[in-house]
């Protein structure tokens, strides 16, 4: 069994989670589902960056002591995602002690080899970002995603030898086309590593920050957040009997282009440094937009909350929005108006009423039992190869992160499904005695699709796959990616009547 890997960005826990947390992790979790529909053995890991100077700055403006605050956090990140149907196979924590000893065992042995050294250094710092930056990264003397311009800090801190690695992630990036997608992200880094790019400071001096893992060796410094953080990728594995081995090859990171650069420079840095093999991809995502077109945040109050906008529409409506409207990798805008035009064309238009007509088909005319017909003609057949292909389509669509795709060559099936009941127009058929094996064949056709869409459709939707299953008569059946058309299924469809999707009520 093929083993992956996945993560998505280790959330820090300043506040509570907003929409592009949701996004992230969402992808996320479609991906490790898409997967285990195919067989694979997954570990699925997000967690909480719960280290550095903003943790420090907002529990001290929220009168908490620190790890009250991020306990508080990092619990309504684990909430959250109950809500959304995110289920990790793992919640990392930054300030758990299994962390702490791997951060700590990985610092030693960089700085006996020689790859950590301490010197003074003067630059402009932004606490918003927790790094030093550069004139040329500025905008109008601040870095767009920061309220403040940067500091200027003059202090001794303890550096990784990154430039001396430079080379070496440039060249693993040209050599392994699409290890980072979509691909523009890998071209801004390959031009940034034309030239130095410096060494990275991984310490703070406790006078300063006393709230951060201490290095090993000197005790008045602790480690620089990032450094920290991006271990946690490791440190669950590592922690674990056989783990590392089994998973690590294969990781996939899910990440936002807001931290495109630590997960670039940084990142593949470190693990030359420590002989751990690089990720085999980089997902990278675009920013998401309010109704405004700019990018979503508290102060221009253009973001919509995930969790109301789950408690609104169902967490699932919400899922398929967020993976369906817009191309992983590029920015666009996610708003109420947005949610509620795919509730209504998609889910309630398309799929619903499909469901809703078939349901409703085979109660009447078949007292509830799915009929068994092997009276396929042409119509039938195209159906069925159809779905062959989509099937084996899936997994090469959610592999690239295409997965608005592989959701959008589904919906594109139940519009054949919609299309084939009205050309064969079963109403007509009921009327014929002569025509019952046709009936049966196009009500069997029609149930069997929809069991189809009802797997296919699960680890973007899971509750409301799982409700349409049970509506089936198909709920204790397993589901898999290499299920093939059944004729004899002998299911027996709900005799309630069942509404998989409501329009949303705000017409007219």
């Amino acid at each position: 069994m093929d083993s992956l890997y996945i993560t998505t960005p280790i959330y820090y826990v300043n506040d509570r989670p907003h929409l592009g947390h949701a996004y992230a992790s969402i992808h996320a979790d479609v991906l490790a589902r898409y997967s285990r529909l195919a067989g694979r053995d997954v570990f699925f890991l997000t967690g909480a960056d719960e280290h550095g100077e903003k943790i420090a700055k907002a529990a001290a403006a929220n009168g908490e002591g620190i790890q009250d605050f991020v306990d508080r956090n990092a619990d309504l990140f684990m909430a959250a995602w109950g809500q959304l149907g995110v289920e990790p196979t793992q919640f990392v924590r930054t300030t758990l002690a299994s962390h702490k000893r791997y951060v700590s065992t990985a610092l030693a042995l960089l700085y006996e080899r020689g790859d950590i050294y301490q010197a003074e250094y003067e630059g402009l710092y932004s606490v918003g970002q927790e790094r030093f930056v550069t004139e040329k990264e500025l905008v109008g003397g601040k870095l767009p995603e920061d309220k403040e311009p940067p500091e200027l800090r003059r202090e001794v801190n303890y550096f990784f030898r990154m430039e001396k690695y430079r080379g070496w992630v440039k060249d693993f990036i040209e050599s392994n086309p699409g290890v980072i997608q979509p691909d523009n992200y890998a071209k801004e880094m390959l031009v940034l590593l034309e030239e130095p790019i410096g060494d990275l400071s991984i310490s703070r001096p406790k006078s300063r920050l006393s709230w951060g893992i201490p290095l090993p060796w000197d005790r008045d410094h602790v480690t620089y957040v990032w450094f920290d953080a991006l271990l946690s990728y490791v440190s669950p594995l590592a922690a674990q009997a056989d783990s590392f081995e089994r998973y690590w090859p294969s990781v996939r990171h899910i990440i936002g282009k807001d931290i495109l650069r630590p997960h670039t420079l940084f990142w593949l840095a470190m693990c030359k440094a420590l002989e751990l093999s690089p990720y085999r991809k980089l997902y990278v995502s675009g920013h998401l937009l309010g109704s405004d077109g700019y990018k979503m945040s508290k102060s221009l109050k253009n973001g919509v909350d995930p969790l109301v906008a789950a408690n609104k529409y169902t967490a699932d409506v919400l899922r398929y929005v967020l993976v369906r409207e817009i191309p992983f990798g590029v920015d666009g805008i996610i708003s109420d108006n947005v949610i509620e035009n795919r509730l209504d064309k998609d889910l309630a238009n398309d799929l619903g009423n499909l469901v809703s007509r078939t349901l409703t088909m085979i109660g009447l005319y078949c007292d509830f039992v799915v009929p068994t017909s092997r009276a396929h003609g042409a119509d039938e057949e195209g159906l069925i190869e159809q779905s062959r292909q989509l099937q084996e389509s899936i997994m090469g669509w959610v592999d690239d992160m295409k997965i608005r795709l592989a959701t959008e060559n589904i919906m594109a099936f139940v519009r054949e499904l919609n299309r084939y009941v009205s050309a064969r127009t079963p109403w007509k058929l009921a009327k014929d005695a002569s025509k019952r094996d046709e009936l049966n064949a196009v009500l069997q056709t029609l149930h069997e699709g929809l069991v189809l869409v009802s797997t296919l459709l699960s680890p973007v939707m899971p509750e409301k796959m799982r409700a349409l299953r049970k509506a089936l008569g198909v709920a204790g059946q397993p589901e898999s990616l290499n299920e093939r058309w059944q004729f004899d299924r002998g299911a027996c469809v709900t005799r309630e009547p069942f509404i998989l999707f409501a329009k949303v009520a705000n017409e007219g």
